[in-house]
């Protein structure tokens, strides 16, 4: 291996805490596993040799791939493997898959990449580079085996594990040669096979992460366990931006179990005990006093009114302009307005924050579910005070990320515990109410729509003024760009790959008004795009309504040919234009997000001011399918997250602080809520888009659409908890 590079602890804590917002750092990739492998062969902890740094054979034909993406439950560990082993021309039933760390890519110059797994980009930004490593892998296992029957390479072939030499008709499995293999130089030519011949990739294979979660054999962060492990509890200052003045630890020194009390950062104290439950009912018992500080003053009230004043700001930042909207919407003949507000939502995924860290005076460790492996890293190694080569991070399966995890509080708070306790593992474990209560939320938001029509009906002119919280702002401000925040123009943008805005109206203007309360702000599963959506897309439908056009018909008159391709899809298989179910309604959505093209046509019905929802088509296309039932799956689990929100999702402030503290008061969609969901897979194989997220944002509008076409009724504040319409 070469030497571990010599990293200044805070420049590099800075570029991985950026990544670890959704953004992707800028690495230079190389696909031998460092400049000494021909001298030395690397190998696995099993003793079996490393082809390249993506792939290592066993003896009895076991393929290992490693995965440097996190695995959270969307499929990215499988989706990755395949486009591996697709490369290597492996027999897929010997695939198994491991976890690199990120000290370890750090030490080896980062040749895995990026450790970031957020913004649905685990498999479309590290295709390309995965599939080289598998590529190179197949061509130095082809080389060994001709060079051991002393013929070209040329004349041999690869399948299924077996390399096979046209001429004669011997064979030799992978598991043979690899060890030559491994001694070999990368090869400087890697074609990589057109994706219309592939046989791994592409296909609906079965996740191979399944088996062991079935048995309950799969270890994520809250399952670690290490010889003389204690526990932690902690609780910070329930108001943001407060501070501990002072608490009384030997109140609670004598109570079972208990071994320590510390004080873990200015905002947040913790108990450390021979067990969790001990840890915690010590820390309900510890005397804390509070130094809430000024924002105990803020409430939602207060929030809504700030934000309000936005909405006719004189200030904004510009996403999207066209033509001139103030001249347009001056000289319409008919002028159309709607003010919409979306709420703070927590992640709350079901395994809550907790980092194990073991730490001593030359080196430390953490084990935890982690979104971005290098940012956890990063973390550690500031944390402690060592440098990054005395510091690594072991990455698990998580249980739900959602964005959260892209985070590193929670191990900066594990790390800030152990330091106290050198030479002893302590776990910490949030409690529901503090993970729910230290959120970093989905941002809250409000939105002006103003729109105009010329005296033939047509649409001339749009104004979407977006008032409310920057995510950048909260969490990596040196990511603004000239004091904007692009994260807030997700779906908006005038062109690009990622999110461009979908309808051709010729004087668009879509602004930014910043503003920023007390709550932190936080990547949440689809983020700006869901309520960018809501506003969008309901007004949209409004805005036909005015007219008297249909839905579907309005929006083909003005959107962008892929956009149009996938609302027509999803419209023709819901059966759109043709009688529905007696007292069923359907509403329309679209977007694009994260590089893909998503619609959804949702059935409703309305009964005494419930809401069932019946059924909804959804549909995507994004660009390659890796796997095309695994992405089927994403839409449909991405609707539970869009509709729980819409339903339900609301985080309220009163004197500074989240009041949902559990589930109790921050509910979730029930099974016998959810509605029968149809996927549509539709990839045009001309880029390379994102499936976790995109979906999400066209559940609700799809049902406010169908709501409004039940009731005649349009809501604009969520969630539908809130109105006098409720969830059947």
């Amino acid at each position: 291996m070469t030497s571990m590079p010599d990293l200044n602890r805070r420049s590099f804590f800075v570029s991985s805490s950026a990544a670890g917002a959704g953004l992707a750092l800028g690495l230079t990739l190389s696909f031998a596993p460092d400049a000494a492998r021909a001298a030395e062969v690397i190998r696995d902890t099993d003793g079996s040799p490393e082809i390249d740094a993506w792939v290592v054979i066993r003896p009895d034909d076991t393929v290992v791939i490693r995965i440097a993406r996190s695995e959270m439950g969307q499929g990215t560990m499988t989706g990755l493997a395949q486009l591996v082993a697709e490369e290597l021309d492996c027999d897929w039933s010997k695939v198994t898959t491991e976890f690199p760390t990120p000290g370890e890519n750090v030490a080896r110059k980062r040749v895995w990449g990026d450790f970031a797994t957020g913004g649905s980009r685990g498999i479309r930004t590290s295709q390309n580079y995965v599939r080289t490593g598998g590529a190179a892998a197949r061509i130095m296992l082809v080389q060994a085996a001709a060079n051991a029957w002393n013929v070209p390479a040329s004349e041999c072939s690869a399948a299924n594990s077996i390399i096979t030499h046209g001429a004669s008709g011997r064979k030799i499995s992978y598991g043979k040669v690899a060890e030559a293999a491994a001694k070999l130089d990368p090869p400087k030519d890697v074609p990589l096979k057109d994706p219309k011949t592939w046989t791994i990739a592409g296909q609906p294979l079965k996740r191979l992460d399944t088996p062991d979660k079935l048995v309950g054999k799969t270890v994520f962060g809250i399952d670690i366990r290490k010889p003389g492990m204690l526990y932690a509890a902690v609780r910070a200052c329930p108001v943001f931006g407060g501070k501990v003045q002072s608490f009384d630890g030997a109140a609670v020194s004598d109570m079972p179990g208990v071994k320590r009390v510390v004080k873990v950062n200015d905002a947040a104290v913790a108990v450390v005990a021979d067990s969790w439950w001990r840890a915690k009912k010590a820390l309900d018992a510890l005397p804390v006093v509070w130094d809430e500080g000024p924002n105990v003053k803020v409430s939602s009230a207060t929030i809504a009114q700030f934000l309000k004043e936005g909405l006719d700001a004189d200030q904004a930042f510009v996403g999207n302009k066209a033509g001139d909207v103030k001249s347009a919407l001056a000289g319409a003949a008919k002028v159309v307005q709607a003010v919409y507000a979306y709420p703070y939502q927590s992640h709350s995924p079901m395994e809550p924050m907790n980092a194990t860290a073991l730490y001593t005076p030359e080196h430390c460790e953490v084990w935890c579910s982690t979104q971005n492996g290098e940012a956890a890293l990063a973390a550690t190694a500031e944390e402690s005070g060592l440098s990054v080569r005395k510091c690594d991070v072991h990455k698990t399966f998580l249980g739900g990320g959602f964005g959260r995890r892209g985070q590193t509080d929670f191990v900066r708070q594990a790390v800030a515990i152990a330091k106290q306790m050198p030479g002893t593992p302590v776990k910490l474990l949030w409690s529901r109410e503090e993970d729910m209560t230290h959120d970093l939320y989905h941002p809250i938001t409000q939105c002006k729509m103003t729109a105009g029509f010329d005296a033939a009906k047509n649409l001339i002119a749009l104004h979407m003024r977006i008032s409310g919280q920057s995510i950048l702002a909260s969490i990596a401000p040196a990511r603004l760009e000239n004091g904007a925040d692009p994260v807030t123009f997700q779906g908006l943008s005038k062109g690009g790959a990622e999110g461009a805005f979908g309808y051709n109206i010729p004087n668009l203007l879509i602004d930014h008004a910043m503003r920023n309360p007390s709550v932190p702000a936080g990547f949440w599963r689809g983020v700006n795009t869901n309520h960018n959506a809501i506003y969008v897309e309901t007004f949209i439908d409004q805005l036909a309504n005015e007219v008297g056009e249909d839905p579907l018909a309005f929006r083909l008159k003005y959107l962008k040919p892929k956009h149009a391709a996938v609302l027509k899809a999803v419209a023709e298989k819901a059966g759109y234009g043709t009688p529905a179910p007696q007292g069923v309604y359907r509403g329309l959505a679209q977007i694009m997000g994260f590089g893909s093209y998503v619609a959804a046509c949702a059935e409703v019905s309305v009964v005494d001011k419930q809401v069932r929802i019946h059924r909804i088509v959804g549909g995507t296309n994004c660009g390659h399918a890796v796997n095309p039932e695994q992405i089927a799956r994403q839409v449909e689990g991405s609707f539970v997250f869009g509709l729980s929100a819409m339903l339900y999702g609301e985080c309220t402030v009163r004197g500074g602080r989240i009041e949902q503290r559990n589930f109790d008061a921050y509910q979730v969609m029930r099974i016998d809520e959810m509605p029968k969901v149809e996927a549509i897979v539709m990839p045009d194989g001309e880029f390379w888009g994102g499936v976790g997220e995109p979906t999400i944002a066209v559940a609700a509008p799809a049902v406010l659409n169908a709501i409004a076409a039940a009731t005649g009724k349009r809501i604009h504040s969520f969630p539908l908890k809130d109105s006098d319409l409720s969830a059947a």
